[in-house]
């Protein structure tokens, strides 16, 4: 994005005024940061106002104290304070584009931005004396910083919506590396139409543009190829791409990547370079400048942090809650499922557990009695992998047994293995014996902590996903292990669990 006064073209730099967008994505950015700059200042003004109101019981307030000798309300310290918390919030590049709308880097500087601004306020009582109203800066810091973050939040779910619904908000990608690495990076890009990322051509070592159709697949989409890596500038004119991201090639080394970087800022053209790994959560990765040369630090997978006493301790506490809270539920589905069908109200299933030792999970029945003895005939009917068996209509499934599958209610009951020790509130997917038989050293690390009642492929499309989709997320969870991803994996399993979507 282009900046002035400076004329340097960095929208990280604070203090620059962006002017004529020179792309699309440029120009729905210069908008999208508008917007965040007046709903900031009305949060800003809206919370020291408040603070003012509650603290002092109305917009009357006493003088500051201080040893000047004439007097200062609070009236002007509320507007000096909240010029000056913008100030801090351009400052610590709140509303770079680079940050803003995805991540976690936009609530981390505007937590440090509004810490800052605080900490510079107690430098100064300090060194003149200044005796601000403790409860009037106790109100107005978490007030202003939770409405800071709840409408950069508000602003997320609007773009992702109008992505969704009207393909407004996006960044057309430019994928630049060899077939089988730009073939992953597209299909990465495009998981989730809903983060912006649209990629609209690939260039490959020895592509030729205009071939008839020679494309890549991805996500269920041919992409063309509109280039090779020696002529990304052209490729970019012809597919109308507003970033290029580009995975290692043998022509494009550091000299050519800096001079591409040259080439693409006039265009307005964003350059990114893909590091080459995947499924790394940001917690285990480290920046860091080595004799010149920017490295990426990958810690160690985290299997162990996953098999800690911390989380064995949430699990029979969150379960317990959860059963308790649910239990007038569970009796209505099990009464339903006993009138309904013939048979017990619970299945219990034999599935693998930690370190592959066997374990009954409980579930409320949603199949017809005997549906276990059909899946071999099923599965050479209708051409099934035996890794990952669902069918969509599946005929040994009950009427009651389709609406407790559509919303999960079905697995429920496995908060009792929980409480059993026998399996998490979060993991992979717990698998039975024939799949678990097919795993290769790889898919085997699935058995290094307890299967979950519900994971990453929870979230990411339940049934709907692909084997390799499902794989893939698993053992991502296994080795990217934290509290806060189960929180956050808890939090949207709710969601999209009240929607009743990739579930039959």
């Amino acid at each position: 994005m282009s900046f002035e006064p400076s004329g340097r073209d960095d929208p990280d730099v604070p203090g620059l005024v962006p002017v004529s967008p020179r792309s699309d994505r440029e120009r729905w950015q210069a908008e999208y940061v508008r917007r965040l700059e007046a709903t900031d200042f009305v949060v800003i003004v809206a919370a020291v106002v408040l603070a003012q109101v509650i603290r002092f019981g109305g917009p009357v307030a006493p003088p500051l104290a201080w040893p000047m000798p004439y007097e200062v309300g609070y009236t002007v310290v509320s507007a000096v304070l909240a010029v000056s918390w913008m100030g801090f919030l351009i400052a610590c590049s709140t509303r770079s584009p680079q940050v803003v709308g995805s991540g976690t880097e936009e609530y981390r500087r505007l937590v440090s931005a509004t810490m800052r601004l605080f900490g510079v306020l107690a430098i100064i009582s300090l060194i003149f004396q200044i005796e601000f109203a403790r409860g009037y800066l106790a109100i107005a810091l978490p007030l202003g910083l939770l409405g800071l973050m709840f409408s950069r939040l508000a602003w997320r779910l609007h773009t992702r919506s109008r992505r969704r619904s009207r393909g407004e908000c996006l960044t057309a990608v430019l994928v630049v590396g060899p077939p089988e690495a730009a073939q992953a990076m597209a299909a990465a890009f495009s998981r989730d139409p809903a983060t912006g990322y649209r990629v609209v051509g690939v260039c490959v070592p020895d592509g030729i543009p205009g071939s008839g159709g020679y494309g890549l697949h991805a996500s269920g989409r041919s992409i063309s190829v509109v280039g090779d890596d020696r002529s990304v500038l052209e490729a970019v004119r012809r597919s109308e791409a507003d970033t290029v991201a580009v995975t290692a090639t043998d022509y494009l080394g550091p000299a050519e990547l800096r001079r591409m970087a040259w080439e693409l800022d006039p265009l307005g053209v964003e350059l990114v370079v893909a590091p080459g790994v995947a499924d790394i959560s940001g917690a285990r990765l480290t920046n860091r400048l080595v004799a010149g040369m920017p490295m990426l630090h990958i810690a160690k997978p985290q299997y162990d942090r996953a098999k800690s006493t911390g989380k064995a301790v949430f699990d029979v506490c969150f379960s317990a809650a959860v059963l308790l809270a649910i239990l007038p539920v569970l009796l209505v589905i099990a009464v339903a499922v006993k009138v309904t069908s013939p048979g017990p109200v619970f299945y219990l299933s034999e599935r693998i557990g930690r370190g592959g030792k066997p374990f009954r999970m409980i579930k409320f029945r949603s199949m017809y009695t005997g549906a276990d003895r059909r899946v071999a005939h099923l599965i050479e009917h209708n051409g099934g992998n035996p890794v990952f068996f669902k069918l969509k209509d599946d005929p040994r499934v009950t009427p009651v047994g389709r609406v407790i599958r559509k919303f999960s209610l079905d697995e429920l009951p496995q908060f009792l293995n929980v409480l059993r020790g026998e399996m998490s509130v979060v993991g992979p997917r717990p698998q039975v014996q024939r799949e678990v038989d097919t795993y290769d050293g790889e898919m085997r690390r699935r058995l290094l902590v307890k299967p979950g009642v519900t994971g990453l492929w929870q979230v990411s499309g339940r049934s709907d996903l692909s084997v390799e989709d499902s794989v893939r997320l698993d053992l991502s969870y296994v080795e990217n292990w934290s509290m806060v991803l189960d929180l956050l994996l808890i939090a949207k399993t709710i969601g999209a669990v009240a929607r009743g979507e990739g579930a039959y």
